[in-house]
């Protein structure tokens, strides 16, 4: 379902065989062909030696069942870039079946015969994928898109005969909804015109004639619709004009097609699982008993069975539910962790997800109801590192300036490291995202062999506690998530084992902006600052920000042709206070980046140069929105190993 593109995206960060670039003359390591880089002092190749097993981690993601064989695809890397891959049973060999230089995150079988199975991918970074057909038998690929505009893959319907897809190829800002038979390119139509960039497939009805969509506004609004598949007619199944804000996550028809279940946080601060009943639109709450967030679910082919995964104070509870009775089930204990992509077997007894914790990088399993046997389908390598004593991560939580609780994740050093221990804060993008105890993969290098403490705040703004929690930093309320990190300065100067005085703020997209904004507001209070492809002006970031998705992040973060909102976002945005930026300054980014453009970089780093202080700026030409080819990842990996033993450490 929808949560499975968020394993695919965060999945990269953890990949392995490091390529180097070593120079004759020199015992350094060059940047590839496709980096640019400014300032970085020279990397020897001796920091390799040390570094290396953390580069060496692999991780896979459950993509698809085969329809009639218990047979799955998934996405995992082998050479720079993640690929589909084939596994036939348990642990068995994953046997690589695309090789592009570009990531291919995964497939969807055709649900009825699975000879062949529908991917996609981009082209350097720049998220405008293109959708293909591969055929099992021959190996042969076959482009189903227009090559030019940004695509959804879309979803199946029931006899396999077709999918619908959203697609930008109309006005290039517009989600519209387009029909086709794989099968034969040629047979790909316009099914209906939508305006926003917000839409997305869900679920094709039991008759195949309807479809059920989602139109998202914001994190805190989105409706159903049903359309019809032949007219492309649209119905609003969720009404609009409430006195509140209501969102929809997910949804699916039940087996008879009379009614919906959905993710909605209506009538509740957190999300529950609902049946929405099609003639009355009466909503029938299944998950009341649960004060967390449903993130994600997946209806058995049979509609006996839903699983879901609640989200609980940031590990994933996966849940069953009989759908005749309301009743769950119990289920065999799991590791403490993230779960993704919950996926029914046609079978209706095996249910695959992917698990990740602390401890283990992420890798597929099954669950058999009938049974309750847990079965892992792969076991990805860690580099010949026993992650067994990589730290767990502990909540902590402090008052911010207005008296709020806020919560974070902190990675302790091992006792081996005595005294004071410096820190780096990192910052999650978003907003409306969350940082989940998870496998840190390189981080733990950090911790491990620098003894440097790793704190993971989830400001104000960040998903998993409640509606109201999420809109906290909306608008003219931006600033407050930046007090929530001032607030944790505070509270890191009151833990004994913590060093005040040395502390790295860093963080990606959105999470670039707090590390810049922090570095502007409480620059006397840490030693350096790494901004990953983030926003240093909002007004340019939401003039060129791609078309398609402009609309929804004004919403957010404020409509800057508004005059007043413009001179607020202006006036906060951390260019037009760069030079309060006195301390070290690595800035990170892609070239193709269609969310946060090159230019927020390249802004920051020619402003701040003028301070006198240290600039690093390392760009890629082949990437977007953060790195995904593991030679840039591990040039990046060494550059900021490099930049914390500089600055941090010294």
């Amino acid at each position: 379902m929808r949560f499975f593109s968020k394993f695919f995206t965060t999945f990269i960060a953890v990949l392995l065989l490091p390529i180097l670039m070593v120079s004759a003359q020199n015992p350094t390591i060059n940047p590839g062909e496709n980096l640019v880089t400014e300032g970085i002092l020279p990397i020897p190749t001796s920091l390799t030696e040390t570094v290396d097993r953390y580069t060496q981690f692999r991780s896979a993601g459950l993509a698809s069942w085969h329809p009639s064989r218990r047979e799955m695809l998934i996405a995992t890397r082998f050479g720079d870039v993640p690929q589909v891959h084939l596994v036939k049973f348990p642990l068995g060999s994953r046997k690589q079946l695309t090789f592009f230089p570009e990531r291919v995150n995964g497939g969807t079988f055709q649900p009825t015969e699975g000879k062949y199975f529908v991917f996609s991918k981009d082209t350097g970074g720049n998220e405008f994928n293109q959708n293909y057909r591969y055929e099992l038998a021959t190996g042969e690929i076959a482009l189903l898109t227009d090559g030019k505009s940004k695509n959804s893959r879309g979803v199946w319907s029931n006899r396999g005969d077709r999918m619908i897809y959203t697609s930008t190829r109309r006005t290039g800002k517009d989600y519209d909804f387009y029909i086709i038979d794989p099968k034969n390119p040629q047979s790909d139509r316009l099914l209906a015109q939508v305006e926003g960039g917000g839409w997305g497939t869900l679920d094709w009805s039991p008759d195949d004639r309807q479809l059920l969509a989602q139109e998202y506004i914001s994190a805190n609004e989105s409706y159903l619709w049903l359309i019809d598949t032949q007219s492309g007619e649209k119905k609003l199944v969720t009404p609009k004009g409430g006195k509140e804000k209501v969102a929809y996550y997910s949804g699916a028809f039940s087996k008879d097609g009379k009614g919906l279940y959905a993710i909605t946080d209506r009538d509740f601060e957190f999300s529950r699982l609902a049946y929405i009943d099609l003639a009355t639109l009466q909503h029938t709450y299944l998950t009341s008993n649960i004060p967390w967030n449903v993130e994600d679910f997946d209806l058995s082919y049979d509609g006996k069975h839903i699983a879901f995964v609640t989200n609980e104070d940031g590990a994933g509870v996966l849940h069953l539910l009989e759908t005749a009775t309301g009743k769950e089930k119990p289920l065999p204990k799991l590791p403490i962790g993230d779960i993704y992509g919950v996926n029914w077997h046609r079978n209706n007894q095996d249910l695959g997800f992917t698990l990740v914790s602390a401890r283990t990088t992420a890798d597929v399993y099954s669950l058999n109801i009938l049974s309750n046997k847990i079965e892992r389908w792969t076991e990805s390598e860690t580099g010949g590192l026993n992650t067994e004593n990589f730290p767990e991560a502990q909540l902590v939580r402090w008052k911010s300036f207005d008296n709020k609780t806020i919560s974070g994740f902190l990675y302790r050093p091992p006792a081996k490291f005595k005294g004071k221990r410096p820190v780096i804060i990192d910052i999650h993008g978003g907003p409306e995202s969350q940082f989940r105890p998870s496998f840190l993969g390189r981080i733990n290098y950090y911790l491990n062999e620098l003894g440097v403490a790793i704190l993971f705040p989830n400001v104000r703004g960040s998903s998993g506690y409640g509606k109201n929690f999420l809109k906290l930093d909306n608008g003219y309320q931006r600033e407050d998530s930046v007090k929530d990190i001032g607030a944790l300065l505070d509270w890191i100067a009151t833990q004994p084992d913590l060093d005040k005085d040395r502390i790295l703020v860093t963080g990606g997209s959105y999470g670039g902006y707090m590390s810049l904004a922090v570095a502007t507001k409480y620059g006397d209070r840490i030693r350096a600052s790494i901004d990953i492809v983030g926003i240093s002006n909002f007004v340019t970031f939401l003039e060129k920000t791609e078309s398609y998705r402009r609309d929804l992040r004004r919403v957010e973060y404020g409509d800057e042709r508004d005059p007043k909102m413009r001179e607020f976002l202006l006036k906060i945005s951390p260019l037009n206070n760069a030079t309060s930026i006195k301390k070290p300054l690595f800035v990170i980014h892609g070239k193709n980046d269609p969310r946060v453009p090159l230019n927020e970089a390249e802004q920051i780093v020619a402003t701040v140069k003028n301070n006198q202080v240290p600039v690093w700026y390392l760009m890629a030409k082949d990437e977007g929105h953060g790195f995904s080819k593991k030679k840039n990842i591990d040039y990046q990996f060494y550059a900021t190993v490099m930049f914390v033993k500089e600055f941090l450490l010294k």
